[in-house]
């Protein structure tokens, strides 16, 4: 078929054939009047001064990237492997990597202002990481939003939820306060692991719908919260608590400690702080709670005794931390039943009693050879004869773990 003639310098046209089996390969190439060389006229633009190099077995060689053809224009595919200019990076304020290495270096208060500097410091910020092990805490005020018309509308907790909190601190909240809490914090019914309510007015109510919605919460502290009696502990308390922490608390007394020694088999910690407790409540201690618990803080347990001890040292064997601090009425007498049967003691607080004599301290010294911190702040009758020779003795007798007394000062007879 011979091809229809064109204009000079025209392109040539497209195969009539579809680019059948003889068809030529239809490159484009400059005419005569860019080369400078003038093309056949008995081809009709279909030979080229140059032939293009492509063909059905060979691929097309490409040009060398940055290579110019002859009219100083680059090709196609070697400007498409030329290197392009290299990607900017971030400003170092909001560079990503430098800011999750900075912010370590910053205090928790100093992190909140830091957080409001831009949305970049924010994002990087509000990572989990960075405020793990910290506990907020919001007093009842802080919880609502005053509107126009004086309704109150509850605050935002989003931002607490996006920074991944695990426990929280409500100061002075009431029922309803809790279950407003709960409804609008997103981590409330799983992600809570540790709930702290202070000089709160909670009742056996709120205490067990709190208990029962939030069912993540395995550290429970209850302080200067009047309200609540031990029937709502007997109702609410569930078996996943692993420590209790009770101070301050006028309705918390011996049944009390019978409901947390029944209904909590995995208590490892109990923090007790009420000045109606005696040592009857220590009787309802049994070899179930020896297994577990390895914490005892009986603070200001006025009506403890060396019976209550006894009850104790039998039933927690496995104590690794004690505190006797303000139970005026254990002696040295108790304090000897602490050092032949709790072996496994690494702390002891002797703190604020005042029968507890120097005799103490040499019970102390001989059996409770892993010990590693002595609390004796305002005991008053500890005597420690000569300083330098006196602790010699004690290292002597078998103290070579530990590593703080504190108190010392504040034991009036020191001599030496």
């Amino acid at each position: 078929m011979v091809p229809l003639p064109r204009a000079p310098g025209a392109p040539p046209e497209a195969s009539q054939a579809g680019g059948g089996r003889g068809a030529l390969p239809l490159c484009h190439v400059p005419s005569g009047r860019d080369t400078g060389v003038p093309a056949s006229r008995g081809c009709h633009g279909m030979c080229q001064p140059a032939p293009c190099p492509q063909s059905p077995a060979t691929p097309a060689v490409t040009p060398v990237s940055g290579a110019a053809a002859a009219d100083g224009t680059r090709c196609g595919p070697a400007s498409a492997l030329a290197p392009g200019p290299p990607a900017e990076r971030p400003p170092l304020a909001t560079d990503e990597k430098i800011l999750n290495g900075l912010f370590w270096y910053f205090s928790a208060c100093e992190k909140c202002v830091l957080a409001q500097v831009c949305k970049a410091w924010r994002r990087v910020l509000y990572q989990p990481k960075f405020w793990a092990g910290l506990t907020p805490v919001l007093h009842a005020k802080e919880l609502y939003n005053v509107l126009p018309g004086g309704e109150k509308e509850f605050v935002n907790l989003q931002g607490f939820a996006a920074r991944g909190f695990e426990g929280f601190c409500l100061v002075g909240v009431s029922d309803l306060d809790i279950c407003e809490f709960i409804d609008n914090y997103a981590l409330s019914k799983k992600g809570v692991k540790a709930m702290s309510l202070k000089r709160s007015t909670i009742t056996d109510a709120g205490l067990e719908v709190m208990l029962e919605q939030m069912q993540g919460v395995v550290r429970l502290e209850l302080s200067g919260c009047n309200d609540f009696t031990e029937a709502g502990l007997w109702s609410s308390l569930s078996a996943r608590i692993t420590s209790l922490s009770v101070s301050d608390c006028i309705n918390v007394a011996d049944d009390a400690i019978a409901a947390i020694s029944q209904l909590l088999p995995n208590l490892a910690e109990l923090s007790l702080q009420a000045y109606h407790v005696t040592d009857t409540a220590l009787a309802y201690f049994t070899a179930r709670q020896g297994h577990s618990t390895h914490t005892l803080r009986l603070l200001s347990c006025w009506e403890i005794t060396n019976h209550g001890v006894v009850n104790v040292v039998h039933s927690l064997p496995n104590l690794t931390a004690l505190s006797l601090s303000g139970c005026s009425k254990v002696t040295d007498d108790g304090v000897e039943l602490v050092a032949e049967n709790l072996r496994k003691l690494r702390s002891l607080d002797l703190s604020w009693c005042p029968r507890i004599t120097d005799m103490a301290l040499e019970y102390v010294a001989c059996d409770l050879h892993r010990l590693e911190e002595l609390v004796l702040d305002r005991s008053w009758l500890i005597f420690v004869f000569l300083v330098e020779t006196g602790f010699h003795h004690v290292g002597q007798a078998g103290l070579k773990l530990l590593t703080l007394i504190t108190g010392i000062s504040q034991c009036t007879q020191l001599l030496g």
